[in-house]
């Protein structure tokens, strides 16, 4: 049985999105049971008991005036962001008052099965590692070729010490039984989304494309957290399709309000 009472904290969910995404454009307006998969992501934000208030933080009127008639919360950003993670900045400076929120989570907007019960799990990690600058959670995945995971590895403090799309670690000498899957959803304190947002591009962070080695780069700490169960983002058509598929068996649909 699904929990749906809330706790409300002083927890802020920021869910970035943008219209002309590469590999699916629009996606994130493409209809999954008659709902746009980006209020997938809101609603399911929604049902978490650690989160007081979210936000879908977009690029285009299109998707604003959409979302609207679902009475989700939004901010218009700029169309011009490299990444989710320098549009929800755009957006927390927004909001102002910045200074009542604890944590801010970033729930990245393609996720559209995304558990709430994982969203509950990052946030009660970070407030038993206050030490942790940024939060990021994995999943357990077999070795795969598919660049499109991103894949991390932590140290015996749980400290991320490097994040990839590439398999890591490398299997040079013994074969790997898991691989850890960056999940989509990421804590971060205030000040240092505040002050990622404040830096710049990062000649690892060209390469990879993978926008928290910027966080890396400039020293903040990012602790990672193993979570069990499943997740996946929709980058192309047949991860839609999956979608469509899955949502049908979904046991958090139903509390949707």
């Amino acid at each position: 049985m699904v929990e749906i009472m809330k706790k409300k904290n002083n927890v802020l969910a920021l869910i970035p999105t943008r219209l002309n995404s590469r590999r699916l454009p629009a996606k994130s307006l493409l209809p999954i049971n008659n709902l746009p998969l980006i209020m997938h992501v809101y609603k399911r934000t929604l049902l978490s008991k650690k989160i007081k208030e979210a936000y879908i933080c977009c690029d285009d009127k299109k998707i604003q005036r959409e979302v609207r008639k679902y009475g989700a919360k939004v901010i218009m950003t700029s169309k011009h962001h490299r990444n989710g993670t320098e549009r929800i900045c755009e957006a927390f400076k927004k909001i102002g008052n910045n200074k009542k929120y604890k944590f801010v989570i970033d729930v990245q907007g393609d996720e559209p099965l995304i558990s709430p019960n994982h969203i509950d799990k990052v946030v009660e990690f970070h407030e038993k590692n206050l030490d942790a600058d940024i939060v990021l959670p994995s999943l357990k995945v077999k070795p795969t070729n598919n660049t499109n995971l991103v894949k991390l590895v932590s140290n015996s403090k749980n400290e991320v010490m490097y994040i990839s799309r590439a398999n890591i670690p490398y299997e040079f000498k013994n074969k790997s039984k898991n691989l850890k899957k960056h999940l989509s959803i990421i804590s971060f304190k205030p000040q240092a989304l505040i002050m990622y947002g404040k830096s710049r591009l990062s000649e690892i962070e060209k390469i990879e494309d993978i926008e928290l080695l910027r966080a890396l780069d400039i020293g903040l700490k990012i602790k990672n957290l193993n979570l069990k169960g499943d997740s996946f983002s929709v980058d192309v058509f047949e991860d839609y399709s999956k979608a469509q598929i899955k949502i049908k068996k979904d046991k958090y649909f139903k509390f949707y309000k």
